[in-house]
């Protein structure tokens, strides 16, 4: 028989059995669909963190204290990070656009009968906006003069700005922040939330006025200057590894350690993109086989019911062999049957895949990102798991002795 006629015979036994054959999909399109929308889960929480990265600037290099567990006899070595590290590294370093290091508080900010709580303070320096891909949208950022004064400045945030001021211009200004009095210069351009911070909602001031005046725990007071970390926007990409070794050599003789005891961490945002994908990797791939494992059982129902199909149609195996069919025909049928099982259902699992993908990315709160490779690969495996469950039980019905099966009531 041509593969035409082959297909032909076996849709039309799939068709005496709708219903059957439907719920006999069923494992197929649950676990394809499956496969689709974890990995798309799993691949839009991986491009969110790399665009979360990715907007916290250009070029970056981060520079974080580390915490070493020292054994006994050992002398602890290294001061910890501080501001001036910060100044130090933007004086002696070429090839840098900016250095930008960063001091949080959490502040009740009044003006006027407005008071709102817990607004993030967040100290910082005057490179800021450039480092972080911030825009000014009214007024301006404060300057080197008014970081080294402490002078008592403040840039709003634009949703902060809004809540306190409305549609009234906020420039010139003074509000509340805890108890100290500062004097509103500008306004941010509004820009969405990056890593997890929402900058629309803060006041910037200089890192100097938070050291002085919002810096209330005794602990911190006693540390000083001390910073978690310091971000550098190299101006060239091709720059960063050596700009990377010459912040080790800088700041290692800054605190009085040797390359190899670096009281210090450096990484750029393509290592923590790396790390972030490779974890989010991982946890791809054990959604994908959790999902695979319905596929595996919708293969096993295939299975069952051809097995079933073939002790059914006994009958009617034995009335083709008579009149000519060999037992490859018969194998080639019933493995056709299996095949298009998957296939159907295979096809029906990339639709319900895709929109339960969409659907799930559009209500809840996690990104989804259909994977085209995801999408291949679920439908290769579910004609794959349609051949392998498919052919023994279309071998057994193409073994089937002529004359035993003509028998067969």
């Amino acid at each position: 028989m041509n593969s035409r006629k082959v297909i032909r015979i076996a849709w039309e036994g799939l068709n005496r059995n709708k219903l059957r054959s439907l719920l006999t999909m069923l494992g197929v399109i649950i676990g394809v669909a499956a496969v689709i929308i974890m990995v798309a889960v799993s691949a839009g929480t991986e491009a969110t963190i790399a665009e979360q990265i990715q907007g916290l600037g250009t070029n970056l290099v981060f520079i974080q204290e580390s915490f070493t567990r020292m054994t006994p006899g050992q002398r602890q070595t290294g001061n910890g990070l501080t501001f001036e590290d910060a100044d130090a590294i933007k004086e002696n370093i070429p090839g840098i656009s900016g250095v930008v290091v960063e001091q949080n508080a959490s502040e009740t900010v009044k003006y006027g009968g407005q008071s709102i709580d817990d607004v993030s303070v967040l100290g910082t320096t005057i490179d800021f906006p450039e480092v972080r891909d911030m825009t000014i949208a009214e007024g301006r950022y404060f300057t080197q003069t008014e970081l080294d004064r402490k002078s008592k400045v403040a840039v709003l945030g634009a949703t902060l700005a809004e809540e306190l001021f409305g549609s009234n211009t906020a420039i010139g200004q003074v509000i509340t922040v805890g108890s100290v009095k500062l004097t509103v210069i500008g306004v941010m351009e509004e820009k969405g939330s990056t890593g997890g911070v929402d900058y629309n909602s803060n006041v910037f001031t200089p890192i100097t006025v938070v050291f002085a005046k919002f810096n209330r725990d005794p602990f911190a007071r006693m540390m000083g200057n001390r910073v978690r970390m310091i971000y550098v926007a190299v101006e060239n990409e091709e720059d960063i590894e050596d700009t990377i070794y010459q912040i080790e050599l800088l700041l290692a003789k800054r605190h009085e350690v040797t390359l190899d005891t670096l009281d210090f961490t450096v990484t750029t945002q393509d290592d923590i993109i790396e790390t972030q994908e490779s974890t989010t990797a991982a946890f791809r791939n054990l959604l994908g086989w959790v999902a695979g494992v319905s596929l595996l059982v919708g293969g096993i129902g295939i299975m069952n019911i051809m097995l079933v199909s073939v002790t059914e149609r006994t009958r009617e195996i034995g009335i083709r062999q008579s009149i000519g069919a060999t037992p490859s025909d018969i194998r080639r049928q019933f493995l056709t049957e299996a095949l298009l099982l998957s296939l159907v259902g295979g096809l029906i699992g990339v639709i319900s895949g895709i929109a339960g993908a969409k659907i799930f990315g559009a209500v809840g709160d996690m990104r989804t990102v259909v994977s085209i490779s995801s999408v291949i690969i679920a439908f290769s495996s579910a004609a794959a798991v349609g051949i392998f469950f498919g052919y023994f039980p279309a071998n057994k019905a193409a073994q089937l002795d002529p004359i035993e099966a003509l028998r067969h009531e």
